[in-house]
């Protein structure tokens, strides 16, 4: 019968208690989950007389009106994003996203992560161009008009900004919640006009191999990308998760490179110079290169490695004793597809194959879930992401040794949380 527990079910496919993949599949199955430290509804009714649930308010009375824009719920004001504490009056800071509090594989607008230097410009769409020239046959100029008559498509991609979870090459691990360590990364529906659409109308010269991409804010931020790269899949956004761009997603227009560093995906887009070779610009010297301990330096490092991160049970959560749990997390790759997720609940000694949640996209969120009998005994959780590419998530130690300390940006290491015999969870390198 489905749903019906047997004792082959409960036996566990690895060490600290991890059960088959598969029980997850079991219609009416229901499994433990770690909670917030702080429960919102909680906050909002700590000081409320108490309500009855078979007869409470919102019964007897009739409900709001109509409005021309939706929000949120008020009992979900604290899933917001967390503004970074190194912002600048100039404008230059990050938000992270709370990967902790949202499901599935789109995050809304009004949450993915920003990264500004020189803050969010307020565009005129009806006076914004975007200039295609260099060693082009035909210098082109575009109103954000002329493109939305172009053909579109549309692709779940994630971004992810070269900085994020940097926190971890700090020799002791940070202790915040999963989005405001590891929030610079966001997944969306993006819908644009294919860049190779206008590439081909401008008649690009065959001796090019580069263009530098410019955005429109106060800084003018450049970056000098393969013209191989924006030719086989990138995109001129203009859509994001089936509504026009926000001001801080690069409204009107920005620039959408599948796979690759948030830096890459300029924002409020004006301008790309085909030329023969890179810019050198500060994004790409001072800034975005890694100096590693053979004393060489990385650059153009461009692709996002794959990555995954349990976001339940994290810090911030607490576990109320032995129970089934369900371990749930996010893995992504710029390689691809994510082609397995594996979790630890003994700190790497066994493993165990998580399930994958569909739909399974190339260089997009993936869902992934576990079962997990708890015993209430101290452990240790672990999620390791493999990609079609057959690249597998590093462990911190051997990250380190290949790259050193003088790091700042692409950390992907496995990500280790202890969980006490209380419940109590934290960042840990194990």
């Amino acid at each position: 019968m489905a749903g019906k527990l047997t004792e082959t079910d409960l036996k566990p496919v690895a060490g600290g208690g991890l059960l088959d993949r598969r029980l997850l599949l079991k219609g009416g199955m229901v499994l433990a989950s770690a909670q917030a430290a702080g429960s919102l509804s909680a906050a909002e009714t700590k000081n409320a007389a108490p309500l009855d649930p078979a007869d409470p308010p919102w019964l007897h009375h009739t409900g709001g009106p109509f409005t021309t824009y939706g929000l949120p719920s008020r009992y979900e004001k604290y899933v917001i994003r967390n503004i970074g504490g190194n912002r600048t009056p100039s404008g230059d800071g990050v938000s992270w996203t709370p990967l902790e509090d949202l499901a599935g594989i789109v995050t809304p607008s009004g949450l993915h992560f920003e990264r500004h230097h020189d803050g969010v410009p307020d565009i005129d769409p009806t006076l914004h161009r975007l200039v295609i020239h260099g060693l082009v046959g035909k210098p082109l100029e575009f109103t954000v008009e002329d493109l939305l008559r172009y053909p579109m498509q549309s692709r779940f991609l994630f971004i992810e900004c070269g900085g994020n979870s940097n926190a971890g090459w700090h020799s002791e691990p940070i202790q915040r919640p999963v989005g405001a360590f590891h929030g610079l990364v966001s997944c969306s529906e993006w819908t644009g006009v294919p860049l190779s659409i206008l590439l081909d109308e401008a008649g690009v010269d065959a001796t090019a191999s580069w263009v530098i991409a410019e955005g429109a804010d106060a800084g003018l931020l450049n970056v000098s990308l393969p013209l191989s790269k924006l030719a086989a899949d990138a995109m001129l956004g203009l859509y994001q998760n089936g509504e026009r761009l926000r001001p801080e997603n690069g409204y009107p227009l920005r620039l959408i490179v599948p796979g690759w560093e948030g830096i890459t995906n300029v924002k409020w887009l004006r301008r790309l110079h085909v030329t023969d070779q890179p810019a050198m610009t500060r994004n790409e010297t001072a800034k975005y290169t890694e100096l590693l301990p053979s004393g060489k330096a990385r650059m153009f490092t461009f692709v996002m490695d794959a990555k995954s991160l349990i976001t339940s049970p994290s810090p911030g959560q607490k576990m109320y004793g032995p129970n089934i749990y369900e371990i749930r997390g996010l893995a992504w790759s710029g390689r691809g597809r994510i082609a397995k997720v594996e979790v630890s609940a003994d700190g790497g000694k066994t493993w165990a194959e998580a399930h994958l949640q569909e739909p399974v996209m190339a260089h997009c969120f993936t869902r992934f879930r576990a079962p997990w009998a708890w015993d209430g005994k101290p452990s240790i959780l672990k999620s390791r992401a493999t990609d079609e590419t057959g690249y597998v998530q590093p462990e911190r130690d051997v990250l380190v040794k290949e790259r050193g300390r003088e790091g700042y940006f692409h950390y992907n290491a496995i990500v280790s949380w202890a969980v006490d015999e209380d419940g109590e969870i934290t960042h840990v390198y194990a």
